[in-house]
């Protein structure tokens, strides 16, 4: 696992810029989600985290306060910082620090080749496969 640094950043901070950034880079150019629906009003709400390695930002996911869960979303980590437990990293700050929130209970739409990420911290997968931003998602959650 990479000796990265995760960090909640401020909306707009430079380092929340970064992440913003490395999202569009996942997102709208590699994965060709449509821009309008990358961003939306949760991002004004939402715990920002930045995972930091050699200086740059290399990793990002947000959370937000749901009714019934802490929902986490937007994960996305760089190309060149893959493979090396940015992810887990990340989840395993959000789920830390945000868990006393809604009795630790997290709900996440997962990309459907990536659920086995999720399902290392305990998320189970319900409901039918539907599309997200073009491709194959599941719900998923902690019980």
């Amino acid at each position: 696992m990479a000796e990265a640094l995760v960090l909640t950043v401020p909306l707009f901070s430079t380092l929340c810029n970064e992440a913003f950034r490395l999202r569009r880079a996942v997102f709208i150019t590699e994965q060709k989600v449509p821009p309008e629906e990358e961003f939306d009003q949760d991002d004004l709400t939402a715990y920002h985290l930045v995972a930091i390695l050699d200086g740059e930002v290399c990793g990002t996911l947000r959370v937000i306060y749901a009714d019934e869960h802490v929902k986490i979303g937007r994960v996305a980590v760089s190309a060149a910082a893959r493979g090396h437990g940015i992810a887990t990293l990340m989840l395993l700050h959000a789920m830390k620090d945000h868990g006393s929130a809604r009795d630790n209970r997290f709900y996440l739409t997962a990309q459907t080749d990536k659920t086995g990420l999720y399902e290392r911290f305990g998320f189970k997968a319900f409901g039918p496969e539907f599309l997200d931003g073009g491709m194959p998602h599941l719900a998923m959650k902690t019980y």
